[in-house]
């Protein structure tokens, strides 16, 4: 239909026709076992291709874990794959992926911490102790057998000398207390000493003099007192030399050499003079 004044053709569409089903269409009973019947061995075909697909999964997965195994010690055994520089990296990214923090209190107080001092005994320490050991033992060794001796003293070779119970080495000479001195060459030195168990300078001196009745005290400078001063072109073997500080004496021993008991460690020897500051005594003249 259209409207008065209206160029509008009216949309008509075509009827549908609507197919109808009767009840004989609709499947029956029979009809849907024969279909079930029909579709149960398309079924059954399809189960062993899945089961062939699980097995296979299986053998793969199993092959993979064995291969896996046999291949990691040889990995282990192999220094190149050890030194490999991606292994480090790896290894590193694990350690740092599982690194760890802790929190600390401010509260916390510090220990102190120092360093522990250690020092070392030197071969030159050691050394040095040994020595010193050594002449403490030797030290001891004198004085025990300076201790022992049994033999006349200064004194009592004066006291002998005096009353002629005991014959003097000879007929008193420089020569012949010279020769006398040089009897006791080796002697020990023993600080104090003035036997031949051992002498000191001084002690020395005044044992070698005693045999010819001169008595002379244990002193350096008080037997440099005692003597008469004399130059050095005058002295003979068997004179005195006495230092100018009062340090030591023995007995001139002629061509610039002194016959002495040293020092501590030394022994009584004939040894060229080393200073010239020193002054010649005779006695007995």
């Amino acid at each position: 239909m259209t409207l008065p004044g209206s160029d509008h053709t009216p949309d008509v569409r075509p009827n549908r026709t609507v197919a109808t089903r009767t009840p004989a269409d609709l499947p029956t009973r029979s009809s849907l076992r024969r279909a079930q019947a029909a579709a149960a061995p398309a079924a059954r075909s399809g189960r062993p291709s899945v089961k062939r697909s699980v097995v296979s999964v299986t053998v793969m997965t199993l092959t993979a874990g064995l291969i896996g195994t046999m291949a990691l010690p040889a990995f282990a055994s192999n220094p190149a794959a050890a030194n490999d520089p991606s292994v480090g990296a790896a290894s590193t990214s694990v350690s740092t992926s599982h690194a760890q923090s802790v929190a600390v209190a401010d509260d916390v107080a510090l220990a102190d911490a120092t360093r522990d001092g250690y020092t070392a005994t030197s071969q030159a320490d050691l050394n040095a102790a040994a020595l010193a050991t050594q002449r403490e033992a030797e030290r001891a060794a004198l004085a025990a057998s300076y201790a022992s001796y049994t033999g006349p003293t200064a004194a009592e070779n004066v006291a002998a000398s005096a009353s002629g119970t005991v014959a003097t080495p000879g007929a008193f000479s420089l020569s012949a207390v010279y020769n006398t001195a040089l009897q006791y060459v080796g002697t020990p030195y023993v600080f104090g000493g003035a036997t031949p168990a051992g002498f000191d300078c001084s002690g020395f001196v005044m044992y070698v003099y005693s045999q010819y009745g001169i008595s002379l005290p244990h002193s350096v400078t008080r037997q440099g007192a005692m003597g008469t001063p004399i130059s050095a072109a005058e002295a003979q073997p068997g004179d005195v030399i006495i230092f100018d500080d009062g340090s030591h004496d023995g007995f001139y021993a002629g061509n610039g050499m002194i016959l002495d008991a040293p020092k501590p460690g030394g022994s009584v020897s004939v040894r060229p003079l080393w200073t010239s500051a020193v002054h010649y005594v005779r006695y007995g003249a």
